[in-house]
């Protein structure tokens, strides 16, 4: 049965009540209030750690202010028998002979073995993550010495005659009573501490997700994410290029008060196409273009069925050889071996590349050949497997597939593909390879993809919901009848969301230049008729207009930008910027091959014009976007000169009626020159408003897809400079690759704390309030450990004696989470949003949180499509808040917290609606995204002309230039600004 909410279909199948409304579970919310009202009794100590673990805030209580709505949640509730025990083991994979650890599909495959061969009889009581860990129902009779596993494939009856043998190694690591964690979960006494909360979560997971990685026709990604690749339930949509848009499930146990819950997710990939590779890698030329260095990345890793030998078990199905390709053939493979193959140049196609085919007593006759002996060692024997035998000498792949197997390569210039290794290499060519199904794509998707896969998985939040409860549950096993693992471990989930209560948060006014209101309407506004709260003033500005060869410019002549120019310029005045007129500036023509160059030497022209000072403010308009241009604009202004700057796209700046436009670009002029676009209420901003206060935020950027092998990772902090929020000066930091804490955090908050009081007369802030970005929740205790010393370390080298006797200054340390999965949807129709989304400024602190810990979800956004995601907010130290005023109409601590994230989403310069994630972390991000700008020689490392350094040596292009400190060092001149805006 389906009941209709602002035309969005919701299904009533999904709610816990037996009427017709939802109704949240009373017995939760009944602890959660008597957990409340047990008090704030310190946790206890963790009897391996002495110490505690005190410094985590127990929860002040849930929030109180805001209208009271009910919200579906995409999470279904585990029920576990009482006597349930969970026997856990570590599973250990020796090296193989020759020193190599097995991984991917297969170690998988050995983890298949083990549970085939030695612990058949008690497999159906086993689940495991086909990697390093096994959980069972019972003890298991364990032998002390490794299991000695011959490795074969699936469909083998038998292994091969020189299949390898891996050594296994069970260990057990513990047992686990799920009942004492459900009894905390239910406890009310706030003081209450279970120190094996991780490990059952895990192991919990290991049996609910036991099922998808085991099913045939689920691929899965990563640690918990599944997609059904069978004809009938796969949803796809082409991304071009290869490869293709899939949609499956992200599926994890959590804890939460009195319950333990199932979160379910929508989640979406790119994977390849499946099906004959040449058909593959001709539509990635087609559409790429003719760059082979880049085809061979594109398929590296890529798994292909072989078809030129077919090979058969004793139930008749074909057993499928499996390669996985490592590169084109490139000139140098077989370096060393007596008889190195020939391959001309790079991906030469099938008559080009020729191999040695030696005494068949000596060499395999498959095409997939072993290599030919190496000079100083006796050749090894191998199997012969071609149909018959050839004379000694070189031959070219083409005519080794006509001869041997009656296969002619239909393009002999598809180039030839290499599944061996650069040492030992072994040659097909495409046409008899088969891409399997299911394989994601770890690379960068162009532009043009990115847009189809944003198109593909933006959806309605009702059909994301319907396909949680229906598709979702069926593929992940938990749907009626359930799959024979959970049966066996007596584990029920229910198929149905959960029912949790939120509150709508009323919004702030947001006021502009002589207090007046803008009005604000599903959290956004308009600035007519209104100017900025603190004016800045743009005393000389010119402009650099950038041309592109074959690219046509969006004004014919310099009268036609003027008069664009006059037009921009007036809207600057109205919205209250002091802007003198425009000096005319500079017009260049971009060559194609050196585009760094004529940047460079273009704004350089501006700063050592010997007969004017540089310009204030230099207006940069682009003839598209494009990233090499505006990364390198970016660098040359705000590293190497100094210089603020502003970037357009020529013809969205040049079109008739631009006011809409216009007002935003004046958003960014007003920020960058130091003024204060929007501010609110003092009383809005509790502490803050008395100016002794600093928001601080925090972010790590990492290396990505198609990133080079050196490249680092950048932190980001960001910091107010005053009790308006308005002003939010950067730095930036190089550090260690994929470290998110960050290691010279105390000297980046010493240069925000000198700036602060260089603004405020010399005094530094009583209170540090930090929203610290981009934290796993693993590493929570990480952020105190490793980066709360390091701040304490600042402040006591920069605060007077005097203030630190005192305590001062206090932190709060807040994580802002964005990459979780926890949605919610709305009951009725009239606490949904125009998309079928909660109304901004909802916030969910109960029924999917614990109780003991300080955390809530925020919504303060309106989402333009799709689901909306809140934020996740986490306290892992509170110095400010619970020992504070608390001020009407707040009740307490949350509530001071969670009303004060909500209005500051109002403050975000850069728009004029409340974003989704408060601006102290929304600006780190931001400060991070500009440090890729500056390092995209390492970050954006396209692969170039020739396979050196990426198809021949495995890294990515630029690994041989180390990223520098001075790359991300912000000029003097702009240092002190929103330079990143």
């Amino acid at each position: 049965m389906l009941f209709r909410y602002n035309q969005r279909l919701i299904p009533s199948s999904i709610s816990h009540a037996t009427g017709r409304f939802p109704q949240q579970d009373m017995q939760v919310q009944k602890v959660e209030n008597e957990t409340e009202r047990a008090g704030q009794i310190k946790r206890f100590p963790d009897p391996k750690n002495p110490a505690g673990d005190q410094r985590l805030p127990l929860r002040p209580g849930y929030g109180t202010q805001g209208r009271q709505v009910l919200l579906w949640a995409n999470y279904f509730e585990l029920v576990a028998p009482p006597d349930l025990l969970l026997f856990r083991y570590s599973i250990d994979v020796l090296p193989d002979d020759a020193g190599r650890n097995p991984t991917g599909k297969r170690l998988k495959r050995i983890a298949e073995l083990l549970l085939e061969e030695p612990l058949s009889a008690y497999r159906s009581s086993i689940a495991t993550d086909y990697k390093s860990n096994l959980v069972c129902r019972f003890e298991l009779p364990i032998e002390e010495e490794p299991y000695h596993l011959r490795y074969r494939a699936e469909e083998e009856d038998e292994p091969s005659q020189n299949a390898t043998t891996y050594r296994v190694r069970l260990q057990n690591t513990g047992t686990l009573r799920v009942s004492e964690f459900t009894d905390y979960l239910t406890s009310t006494h706030a003081s209450a501490w279970f120190g094996s909360e991780g490990e059952i979560i895990q192991a919990l997971n290991i049996v609910v997700g036991h099922h998808p990685k085991t099913a045939s026709n689920i691929s899965s990604v990563g640690v918990n994410k599944h997609f059904d690749i069978s004809a009938a339930g796969v949803e796809s949509m082409s991304l071009g290029a290869g490869l293709k848009a899939i949609r499956g499930f992200f599926i994890s146990v959590r804890a939460a008060t009195s319950r333990l819950l199932v979160n379910v997710q929508v989640k979406h990939t790119a994977c390849y196409n499946e099906g004959p590779l040449d058909r593959l890698m001709s539509m990635y030329l087609e559409e790429t273009g003719p760059n082979m260095v880049k085809l061979g990345n594109f398929l590296k890793r890529l798994r292909v069925q072989v078809t030129h030998i077919v090979k058969k078990n004793k139930s008749g199905h074909e057993i499928l050889r499996v390669k996985t390709i490592t590169s084109l053939a490139t000139p140098g493979d077989g370096h060393g071996l007596t008889t190195a193959p020939i391959v001309p140049i790079f991906a030469a196609g099938a008559k080009e590349v020729k191999f040695f085919l030696g005494n068949p007593e000596e060499q395999p006759g498959g095409a997939d050949q072993g290599p030919p002996k190496r000079e100083g060692k006796k050749a090894k024997k191998a199997a012969k497997s071609g149909p018959e035998r050839a004379q000694e000498g070189y031959i070219s792949v083409y005519n080794f597939f006509q001869r041997n197997y009656n296969i002619t390569v239909r393009d002999p210039n598809m180039p030839v593909i290499n599944v061996g290794t650069r040492q030992n290499p072994s040659y097909l060519p495409a046409d008899v390879c088969i891409v399997l199904p299911g394989q994601p794509s770890g690379a960068k998707l162009s532009p043009t993809q990115t847009q189809q896969m944003i198109r593909f998985a933006v959806r309605k939040p009702a059909q994301n919901a319907q396909s949680i409860v229906t598709s979702g549950a069926r593929g992940l096993g938990i749907e009626p009848p359930t799959n024979i693992t959970l049966n066996n471990f007596n584990i029920a989930v229910t198929p149905k969301l959960i029912v949790v209560p939120g509150r709508v948060l009323k919004g702030p006014d947001v006021k502009y230049k002589d207090d007046k209101v803008a009005s604000t309407r599903f959290g956004s506004w308009n600035m007519q008729s209104i100017q900025f709260s603190e004016r800045a003033t743009l005393t000389s500005w010119t402009y650099l207009w950038l041309s592109s060869q074959g690219s046509r410019d969006a004004w014919n002549n310099d009268r036609e930008l003027t008069f664009t120019l006059n037009v921009f310029q007036a809207k600057l005045r109205e919205v209250g910027i002091n802007a003198n007129a425009f000096i005319p500036g500079l017009r260049i023509m971009l060559s194609a091959t050196n585009v760094d160059a004529d940047i460079d030497a273009a704004i350089q022209r501006f700063v050592t014009n010997p007969t004017r000072k540089p310009p204030m403010l230099l207006f940069v308009i682009m003839p598209y976007f494009d990233a090499a241009i505006y990364n390198r604009v970016k660098f040359a202004c705000d590293v190497k000169v100094g210089l603020r700057n502003i970037c357009v796209i020529g013809s969205k700046f040049a079109k008739d009626r631009n006011d809409q436009y216009f007002a935003n670009v004046a958003l960014k002029f007003n920020l960058k020159l130091g003024g204060r676009n929007q501010s609110l209420d003092n009383n809005k901003l509790s502490i803050i408003q008395e100016g002794m206060t600093m928001v601080v935020g925090i972010d790590v950027t990492h290396p990505s897809p198609g990133s080079a092998s050196n490249a680092p990772s950048v932190a980001g902090i960001v910091a107010s400079i005053d009790q308006w929020l308005g002003q939010w000066p950067a730095d930036l930091q190089i550090q260690t690759a994929r470290q998110e804490m960050v290691a010279g955090l105390d000297g980046m908050l010493k240069s925000r704390l000198r700036l602060w009081a260089k603004k405020n007369q010399g005094a530094y802030p009583e209170n540090i309030l930090i929203y610290r970005d981009g934290v796993s929740e693993g590493q929570y205790d990480i952020v105190l450990e490793q980066e709360l010393p390091l701040l304490r370390k600042a402040c006591k080298e920069i605060y007077p004696a005097g203030d630190t006797e005192k305590s001062l200054p206090r932190m709060s340390i807040i994580i802002v989470g964005k990459r979780h999965n926890t949605r919610f949807y709305p009951t009725k129709k009239e606490d949904a949003d125009r998309s079928g989304n909660p109304q901004n400024g909802t916030v969910v602190d109960r029924g999917v949180t614990e109780a003991r810990n300080w955390d809530f979800f925020l919504q303060a956004h309106t989402a333009i499509q799709g689901t909306a995601r809140p934020a996740h907010y986490y306290t892992v130290l509170d110095e400010i808040f619970r020992g504070g005023n608390i001020q009407a109409p707040s009740q307490n601590a949350a509530d001071a917290l969670e009303d004060l994230t909500h209005n500051m989403c109002y403050l975000f310069g850069r728009a004029t609606k409340a974003v989704s994630i408060c601006p102290a972390a929304y600006y780190a991000d931001l400060v991070c995204e500009r440090a890729r700008c500056y390092l995209s020689r390492l970050f954006d490392a396209t692969p170039g002309a020739t396979p050196a350094g990426s198809v021949m040596e495995g890294g990515g292009p630029g690994s041989g230039l180390d990223p520098d400190s001075d790359e991300v060092r912000i000029h003097e001149n702009v240092r002190d600004t929103m330079f990143y805006i």
